[in-house]
């Protein structure tokens, strides 16, 4: 499955490296990424591809928790539902 990862947080060094990592650590492959500085905070948009054989739910949620640890906010969504939303 493809989903769409944004994370959104007063910027610092590491971000980048810390979602990379989580999602290295639950074998999710970065397909692209954005990321853009606006005064202090940072925002990036990731392309993924989750596998098929993990739970969907769960790694969102599970991703989503971390952000709150490291006091970003992190949303993780199905590419379907995302380019949906932003079609008219």
């Amino acid at each position: 499955m493809r989903a769409v990862i944004s994370v959104i947080g007063k910027d610092r060094p590491g971000i980048l490296a810390y979602v990379a990592v989580n999602c290295a650590q639950r074998n999710i492959n970065i397909v692209d990424v954005t990321q853009k500085v606006l005064q202090d905070m940072f925002t990036m948009i990731m392309i993924v591809e989750i596998p098929d054989e993990l739970d969907k739910t769960a790694i969102m949620n599970e991703i989503e928790a971390l952000g709150e640890k490291e006091n970003l906010k992190i949303h993780v969504m199905h590419e379907d539902i995302f380019n949906a939303m932003h079609t008219i």
